[in-house]
């Protein structure tokens, strides 16, 4: 009984140890830092309000944390807030995810949100709703693992994406790529894509991308191969189009046993329609 009376507050003592130490990381390393949910969750209460910046654009805009245990449900402070915010998407509410940094005093953490009100909101903002904001280890509604497309957003804001590409196993690697189709987003996809593509007249075509499967088992002599093949069956929704359905095969490229792997983009593309030289 003295034992396990013992180890409560020393759990107690390392837990505020491990705390303070990521809140000076995140306060001092002058870029933004990934904090897990589980931190996030303490620092920034319900009724918190902070202020968010998008990465690309560099536009902010403050919101109030409203509710959320699994990632923080947020609405924009005020109707100019909300402008800022729907701006960001170009004057159209969509789900795509987006980099974002979390800003709340010297605390600067890496995050991701999407812009689709929904649910409840309380505020006089002229948001119809609420949005969500998510942090590393937070998950969503219907899973209980971290969404891969608000996983690489955080990546993206933190500064650590290319290390993340760069040491991916090949069905991470084509994972990702097609997320960053689905997100939209030209550094996630440029950055996994074997050639350089005309990535503003690709993405656009592409309103979302449902990845069922990639799968590739491959063993540690094949990854020792520059050239492999991951099963992937995808349903794309292509503009002015509808519904697409592909099962085929992702050709996986590395350059060198010092490089991560990429896709042979312009091929895939090709066969699934999407792209023509």
């Amino acid at each position: 009984m003295m034992m396990k009376f013992l180890k409560q507050p020393a759990a107690l003592i390392l837990a505020s140890f491990l705390l303070q130490g990521s809140i000076f990381y995140a306060e001092a390393s002058g870029r933004p830092a990934p904090l897990d949910w589980s931190e996030v969750n303490e620092l920034l209460p319900r009724y918190s309000t902070f202020t968010v910046e998008d990465v690309e654009t560099g536009k902010k805009f403050k919101v109030q944390r409203r509710a959320g245990s699994r990632h923080a449900d947020v609405q924009p402070l005020t109707a100019k807030d909300t402008a800022v915010m729907k701006e960001i998407y170009d004057g159209k509410w969509s789900w795509r995810r987006r980099a974002i940094i979390v800003k709340s005093g010297k605390l600067r953490i890496a995050a991701s949100m999407h812009g689709m009100p929904h649910g409840a909101g309380a505020l006089a903002n002229n948001f119809p709703g609420h949005f969500c904001i998510h942090f590393n280890g937070s998950t969503t509604h219907r899973r209980d693992e971290m969404d891969l497309s608000h996983k690489l957003m955080i990546l993206k804001s933190a500064g650590e994406l290319e290390a993340y590409t760069g040491s991916a196993e090949p069905e991470e690697a084509a994972s990702a790529f097609i997320a960053g189709l689905k997100q939209q987003d030209e550094d996630i996809a440029g950055m996994l894509s074997l050639q350089k593509l005309p990535w503003k007249k690709i993405l656009p075509a592409i309103e979302n991308v449902q990845l069922e499967n990639a799968s590739g088992g491959f063993s540690m002599e094949e990854k020792q191969n520059q050239l492999l093949d991951v099963s992937v069956e995808v349903d794309w929704y292509i503009k002015n189009e509808g519904k697409r359905h592909y099962k085929g095969k992702i050709e996986m490229v590395k350059m060198s046993a010092f490089d991560g792997w990429k896709v042979n983009a312009q091929k895939f593309l090709e066969e699934n329609r999407l792209f023509e030289r």
